[in-house]
This record gives structure tokens, C-alpha cells and sequence, in this order.
């Protein structure tokens, strides 16, 4: 029988591990905290600790991982994300193939969970397809003629970093006017850190957790009707609308599929969502596309990463379209 492979997810704030079977099953989960904040030293411990709980059940034919970017899929060196303090150029493929001795594929989580979804999720025979995580960071995926869609350094897709403000983009601080910046789960935590006063609900959910207003905590109010969580959310869907309606506009794709923590928020994202981005796009995109959540949830990222592991056996990482292809 064909042996299963291992899919990892490492996140800025979780770290999953499963293994994934022939048949595309996961089983043996394992799920822990990153940590990140400790360094990379402690966090390759925690990776190799949810590797070895899931290779316990049987042998393994390789490893898949789906890791913050920027990283460089062909070497598998993540490079420095921004939700992965202290991670300059660590070789993670060489550290968990000596680990393990089996080889390992390491590639963008965002990428990865796109490829989930377009073999298996809400992305399906969707052609061109552009997939947003909105978690810790915002990232994204774009498949592109059956393919992912890398760019002459594997670099490509990188939607979460498009400067929205420039005005705040300035001086050292130039994450402050991405997309990311201003729409993701830590930009959600900092506006609720930044609203939600002492007696407000958003800070009476977060004590009752014995913690910081948190993203989870805005939404919980907003279920509620609080004004705070409403103010809140009406300004992230406003950025994330206008960053989908640039991505609509430059790859004209059939659906964009957003995943990650933040997008659990359902129809209170969704509806409005849909509702902003047509008023950003010139009328002949418009009703050209779906925007769908992610079907997969947090499995997204393990399919895929094992997946792509699946695929890299075939041949080595390339991108989706070369000067040299298009002239031939």
C-alpha cells in the first residue's frame, strides 16, 4: 500500500500536523501553540514534536509544509515573515529532512491552502482562482492555467502586502498601510485594543477569557449588535474590499475564496463584503466572479502542503509562467 504523508500548517499563533492518507483522509491530528515570540530554535522544536505525534501511527513516504511567507519554495529557507519573529533565511527542509530523514517540501501557507481549494474546496474548476487567508497575517494564493502562480522567485501573491495607505506606509512603517496592516487579525486586535474601553462588551468578552481584547472577542460582540465590534468591522471589510477589488481587477478570476480565522465570521462578513467590492470595480467585472469562504477550514493548508509534497516528486518547483515558455 502506498504510504501516507504528513501536512503541516505552521501559523503565526498555531502549529497543526496530520497525517494525510492515500486516500486523502487525515487522521492522527495534532494541534499546538507556536509560540512564536521564543524564537525559531523553539518553534522547530514544537514542529518536530507535532511531526513525530503524527508519524507514530506508521510510516511515511515525506513531509509537506505550509509556512508564513516570504520564503523560497525551492530551497525551502523561510526568509522573514512578519508574523515569525527572529526567522532570517532558517532552512527549514534541511532541518526536518535531517530530523526525519524523509524528504520534505516546504512551500507558502497561503499558496498551499490555495492549492487545497482548488483540488479539493470552495475553489474547485475555478480558472483563474484567487484565494486571501485573513488570520494573524494576510496572505494569498493565486492558480493560475492549472498551476500556482509563483513569479520568477517563487515570491508571487503577496496580496496582503499591497499598500492601501500610503500615507501610513511611511518611516519604518510600511506594514501600517498594507492590506495586512489594516485588515488583518492583528490590525482587528489593535483597533479593538484601541475601542473597547472598560465596560464596553468587547472588553467584557476578553476578561471573561482573562485576556486582551482579541479579533474573536470583536466578533463575539458583534453577533450582539455591540456599536464598537460594528465600527470595528465596518472598517476591515472597507480595506479588504478595496484589496479584492485590485485583485479582481488585475486577474479577472472566477472566484476569490477567503479563508483563515477572520472569515469564520460568515454572512456579517460576506454580505457587505460582496456589497463593497462591486462599488470599487469597473462595471464590466462586474458579476464576473464568486467570493466564496473556504470550504476546507483549517485543513486547507495540511491538503495542500501534502499535496504540493505529492507533486514535487514528479519535478522541482517552477513557476506558473517563464519569459522562455511564453516565447516558445
Amino acid at each position: 500500500m502506498k504510504p501516507a504523508c504528513i501536512g503541516v500548517d505552521l501559523g503565526g499563533t498555531k502549529i497543526a500536523a496530520a497525517r494525510v492518507e492515500p486516500n486523502g483522509y487525515l487522521t492522527s491530528r495534532v494541534r499546538m501553540e507556536t509560540r512564536a515570540r521564543e524564537g525559531p530554535e523553539r518553534v522547530l522544536e514544537r514542529i518536530s514534536e507535532a511531526i513525530r505525534n503524527v508519524m507514530a501511527g506508521g510510516e511515511v513516504d515525506g513531509i509537506g509544509v505550509a509556512s508564513p511567507g516570504p520564503l523560497d519554495a525551492r530551497t525551502g529557507t523561510i526568509l522573514s515573515p512578519p508574523n515569525l519573529p527572529g526567522w532570517d533565511r532558517v532552512p527549514l527542509k534541511a532541518e526536518l529532512e535531517q530530523k526525519f530523514g524523509v524528504p520534505v517540501r516546504v512551500e507558502n501557507d497561503a499558496n498551499a491552502a490555495a492549492w487545497g481549494e482548488y483540488l479539493w474546496g470552495a475553489g474547485m474548476n475555478s480558472d483563474p482562482l484567487v484565494y486571501i487567508t485573513v488570520s494573524t497575517g494576510i496572505g494569498s494564493g493565486l492558480v493560475v492555467n492549472d498551476r500556482l502562480l509563483r513569479g520568477a522567485d517563487t515570491f508571487a501573491g503577496e496580496l496582503g502586502q499591497m499598500v492601501l495607505e500610503p500615507s501610513r506606509a511611511q518611516g519604518g512603517h510600511l506594514r501600517d498601510g498594507t492590506l495586512e496592516g489594516l485588515a488583518s487579525g492583528t490590525a482587528i486586535d489593535a483597533l479593538a485594543a484601541e475601542a473597547a474601553g472598560p465596560g464596553s462588551r468587547i472588553w467584557k468578552l476578553a476578561e471573561a477569557d482573562g485576556e486582551r481584547p482579541r479579533a474573536e472577542h470583536v466578533f463575539a460582540a458583534l453577533k450582539e449588535g455591540d456599536p464598537d465590534a460594528e465600527a470595528i468591522v465596518e472598517k476591515v471589510i472597507h480595506y479588504l474590499a478595496v484589496g479584492v477589488a485590485n485583485a479582481i481587477h488585475f486577474l479577472n478570476p472566477r472566484r476569490i475564496v477567503i479563508g483563515g480565522g477572520v472569515a469564520k465570521a460568515g454572512d456579517r462578513l460576506f454580505t457587505p463584503l460582496r456589497e463593497r467590492v462591486e462599488e470599487w470595480l469597473m462595471p464590466s467585472f462586474v458579476g464576473t466572479y464568486d467570493i466564496l469562504p473556504s470550504a476546507l477550514g483549517d485543513d486547507a493548508g495540511i491538503l495542500g502542503a501534502a499535496a504540493l509534497w505529492e507533486e514535487g516528486k514528479k519535478g522541482s518547483v517552477s513557476p506558473a509562467w517563464t519569459p522562455d515558455k511564453d516565447q516558445n
